[in-house]
């Protein structure tokens, strides 16, 4: 029997930016010991107000994250005998409370509910990276499939390396069917039918199909990846921290709901920004910069530019412009 993958993820604090190397052993697979450590990491940045982005990149010279430890999904199903779909949701509810519950492993470690309890809690933690004001950008070094690839789609952004690489969900080519949120978070990117096609195929993307189709934002040479990704979040993660997690629920959540509960969703976000210290304070700054210049800031010449760089528009009273 193959040796269980002792995955970490390598740290590296760049100040506003927090560099994750995904470490998944010679194989470069995503297993429990990653599970973990991604989710104490997205607590972590999520949590610390300095922290504004997070790029993860892999560790394996031509793979981001190769898929989920096979022998993960294949122990952790074979101690749960043959259910319908009945039985599997009963067994996903089950789990759900159990994991909002915590402190279980060592009671239900070796019962045929710890891994849908594990299930959860990867779902758990895309989800928090979903809600959360912190960017997350997929610096993709090469081949992302499976897991791989549904750890990518939880992330804000990707950007991939041009070459012989590929993305995409090979599991029903297993018998099996994308579980880390694959068939929801890549319909959203690309479309409902294009997303059924490639997930019943099992038939990955080029670098060159994913960009085209919105599958990942941007294509560069391998070395550039990195640099590239850490761009886009120190962009990005410029924006107050507050409005990029109201606009994320807003999109993430709101936008699958029926029209009138999007548009709640949005409404009580846009609320909460706007009566906070920090839309307050720069409301203020916009009204009191136009009255000293006969001129609406973002009609000022230079000006939207600028705020697009900064992350804020810019005024005259800099105590009140502040970023949390």
């Amino acid at each position: 029997m193959a040796a269980e993958v002792r995955g970490t993820l390598e740290i590296e604090d760049r100040g506003a930016v927090l560099v994750a190397r995904v470490d998944g052993g010679p194989l470069g697979l995503f297993g429990n010991d990653i599970a973990e450590q991604l989710a104490a990491l997205v607590d972590r940045a999520d949590g610390d107000p300095n922290v504004h982005a997070v790029v993860f990149t892999g560790t394996h010279p031509e793979r981001f994250v190769s898929h989920a430890e096979v022998r993960w999904l294949q122990e952790g199903g074979a101690a749960v005998p043959p259910v319908g779909v009945r039985g599997a949701s009963a067994l996903a509810y089950t789990a759900k409370g159990v994991n909002r519950a915590g402190g279980l492993r060592a009671l239900l470690g070796k019962t045929p509910l710890w891994p849908a309890v594990q299930l959860e809690r990867v779902h758990q933690t895309f989800l928090k990276m979903n809600r959360s004001g912190v960017i997350f950008v997929a610096a993709l070094n090469g081949s992302a499939l499976g897991l791989g690839a549904e750890f990518s789609w939880a992330n804000d952004l990707r950007v991939m390396a041009d070459g012989d690489f590929f993305i995409g969900q090979p599991e029903v080519l297993l018998g099996i069917m994308p579980g880390g949120g694959g068939t929801q978070r890549l319909t959203r990117l690309i479309g409902t039918h294009r997303s059924l096609l490639a997930i019943i195929e099992g038939k990955p993307f080029t670098p060159a199909e994913a960009v085209a189709i919105g599958a990942v934002d941007d294509v560069v040479a391998p070395e550039q990846v990195l640099t590239r990704a850490i761009e886009l979040a120190e962009h990005f993660g410029s924006r107050t921290k507050g409005s990029i997690a109201a606009i994320k629920r807003s999109v993430y959540f709101g936008g699958s709901m029926p029209l009138t509960d999007g548009l709640h969703v949005e409404r009580a976000e846009f609320l909460a920004t706007a009566l906070s210290t920090v839309g307050q304070g720069l409301m203020l700054d916009y009204m009191a910069t136009t009255d000293a210049t006969g001129e609406l800031p973002l009609y000022s010449p230079g000006v939207y530019a600028e705020a697009l760089e900064a992350g804020t528009v810019p005024g005259i009273r800099n105590g009140t412009a502040v970023k949390p």
